[in-house]
């Protein structure tokens, strides 16, 4: 007891000496300074407004007695709870600390995160998730285990309520991956934080595989192999900076719109979009120049950008509205929807479509991915992700097709029958069942064989379909696209459709929930 009115005094006394009672002392903090770590009041201490930041549960202090844990106690239970300010904007946060037991998550450690997780709830304001722990503590069994589930259920409830965001920042091992996963957004800095439900040493064990825990669930793992984090941060500076920009993009809550910023309108039209599709329909280009040319200068915050190249996902604005943006890139495996871009695209679309950011998709798209690969790992349900999410989404929806729309990826990349709003085209588009010399050679595959010059009539009739349907005209007739614009007048078609769209309103029908093919 007198050690606890002691420690008490201490933090009352002076914040700075109660930082290091907090974190063990300040050898261990120095130690992870050496590492390139901050601790964890330095980490929130550089997210929040200056001066803004009230703590939540400061004196709280573990329950648990057994196994040598009566003879330490540290102020705060290895988590830093509170709110502040980013930017003006109320913010809730916890920041794990490591340098008190592993930052290992125990009973009381989770009712602190608990508590400010129902506060953000309740008030309509973001999370923050600084992690950076070893996992549950050992010593307190079953009620560690039930804090983190605690902590996944007020995930859940809150998904699609707040934007939640988890910055990995340390270790986050076993059952403590499962909360950054259900949240929206998931931050990781190389070389110093890693994530996995499984250790290298337990893999060695079951599979006999030899890994490191880099290797295993390091940043540039899980941001270019299995998509887990959306950001590979160089530094812990770098990834709060992060968070603050991911931030300024998306609203307060569900009931909320995303700041707008002023603007002034201005000469809208983009010469270099006429320039950027080349004379050969073969020949990539990158859809980042598209969408740079189309977006308020500098804007463009892409996400998940080391994962699924072929499709380009991120966050903008246009005339100072924040957008959401999908593309596919031809630039990467000629553009084609594969499990991983679907699965990537499908999520951006239901962030967006949760917290009523308008969403542009750019499409040029020769199809899904052929192969074994995808079709035994389920292309199937993976594509119908994406194509599910833009069907649900009400936000308003705007298509350009800037070159080819084929097949069923013609359909799922926001077409006018999933209910897209507005739909443009370039001269340049070619919307199709298939590309001109495959439909040519099964059409007219008895013609050419029995022509004097097969190869001649396969030509010729490439030429018919082209001339026919490799072009938006038809599409266009049907009223499938609403406008062929020249490129060059993107930005102010794109511009006035947005403006046109602003008070959109749409209802789906009544029902508990839909069922996603996951």
């Amino acid at each position: 007891m007198d050690t606890e009115i002691k420690s008490a005094k201490t933090e009352t006394l002076d914040h700075k000496n109660a930082e290091a009672e907090l974190g063990g002392g300040q050898k261990r903090i120095d130690a992870q300074h050496k590492k390139g770590k901050l601790t964890a009041r330095e980490r929130i201490a550089l997210l929040v407004d200056e001066g803004s930041f009230e703590e939540i549960g400061k004196f709280v202090m573990h329950r648990t007695r057994d196994f040598g844990l009566d003879k330490e106690h540290y102020l705060g239970d290895g988590v830093v709870t509170g709110y502040g300010t980013v930017n003006g904007r109320l913010t809730y946060v916890f920041a794990q600390d490591f340098t008190v037991f592993g930052g290992a998550l125990s009973e009381t450690h989770a009712e602190k995160i608990c508590k400010i997780m129902d506060l953000a709830m309740k008030n309509g304001a973001p999370l923050i998730g600084l992690n950076d722990s070893g996992g549950a503590r050992i010593q307190e069994g079953v009620l560690s285990l039930a804090g983190y589930a605690d902590i996944f259920y007020r995930n859940t409830l809150a998904s699609g309520v707040i934007p939640q965001i988890s910055a990995v920042m340390g270790p986050c091992a076993g059952g403590a991956v499962y909360s950054p996963a259900i949240t929206d957004f998931i931050l990781m800095v190389e070389n110093t934080s890693y994530m996995f439900v499984t250790g290298p040493n337990v893999v060695k064990t079951v599979t006999h595989e030899n890994v490191t825990a880099e290797e295993l669930g390091g940043a540039s793992t899980h941001s270019t192999k299995s998509g887990v984090t959306h950001f590979a941060c160089a530094n812990e500076l770098e990834c709060i900076q992060y968070i603050k920009k991911l931030l300024s993009y998306v609203p307060q809550n569900c009931e909320d719109e995303p700041v707008r910023l002023p603007y002034e309108p201005s000469d809208e039209n983009r010469p270099k979009l006429s320039a950027i599709i080349p004379e050969n329909p073969n020949q990539p280009y990158d859809m980042r120049e598209v969408v740079e040319e189309i977006v308020d200068a500098g804007s463009f915050f892409e996400v998940h950008q080391a994962f699924a190249e072929n499709i380009v996902v991120g966050f903008a604005r246009l005339a100072g509205r924040s957008i959401g943006v999908v593309g596919n890139q031809p630039a990467v495996l000629a553009g084609v929807l594969d499990i991983d871009a679907s699965t990537k695209a499908a999520r951006f679309v239901r962030f967006c479509d949760s917290f009523n950011i308008p969403l542009l998709v750019l499409e040029d798209v020769p199809g899904f991915l052929p192969g074994t690969d995808q079709e035994w790992n389920a292309i199937i349900t993976n594509g119908a992700k994406l194509l599910y999410a833009f069907c649900e989404a009400t936000v308003p929806r705007v298509t350009v097709i800037t070159r080819k729309a084929y097949g069923g990826a013609y359909d799922v990349m926001n077409s006018k029958h999933i209910g897209a709003d507005m739909n443009y085209a370039w001269p340049t588009a070619e919307i199709a069942v298939m590309g001109a010399s495959g439909a040519a050679e099964i059409i007219f595959k008895r013609e050419i064989a029995e022509s004097d010059d097969p190869q001649a009539k396969l030509q010729e009739k490439v030429l018919d379909y082209t001339n026919k349907f490799a072009n938006p005209y038809r599409a266009a007739h049907r009223g499938y696209i609403d406008e062929v614009i020249y490129p060059e007048q993107t930005r102010q078609k794109l511009i006035r459709a947005f403006q046109m769209l602003e008070n959109k309103v749409a209802t789906l029908p009544k029902k508990k929930h839909g069922n996603i093919p996951l």
